[in-house]
């Protein structure tokens, strides 16, 4: 092949456009090397998808919280969870702990 036969191909005279030429060098620097490429889009996107699963965590865990504080409102639960989750006890009673040995 010679240099005439590559230089009459459609893809070498568009190639050689300068027009095409600015376009490309201008389309690969706004891709790889800009400040807002979209290398940096992506990791932005990614983080933005581990914050709003994060942020979805605690709203759950907040209306969790919301049902047991509503929940220790009343006098007997409020009793029920300190005996359960703190091991408080009255001054006149004992508490036997009774724990598994689990294999």
């Amino acid at each position: 092949m010679t240099f005439n036969e590559i230089k009459n191909r459609k893809v070498f005279k568009l190639l050689s456009n300068r027009y095409v030429l600015i376009f490309l060098l201008f389309l690969i620097w706004m891709l790889f090397f800009d400040e807002n490429s979209y290398l940096n889009h992506r990791e932005l996107d990614r983080e933005e998808d581990k914050l709003r699963k994060t942020n979805q965590y605690y709203q759950n865990e907040i209306s969790k919280d919301k049902k047991i504080i509503k929940n220790l409102a009343n006098p007997d639960s409020l009793e029920r969870y300190g005996r359960e989750e703190y091991r408080m006890k009255r001054m006149d009673e004992d508490i036997f702990i009774i724990e598994f040995d689990s294999l």
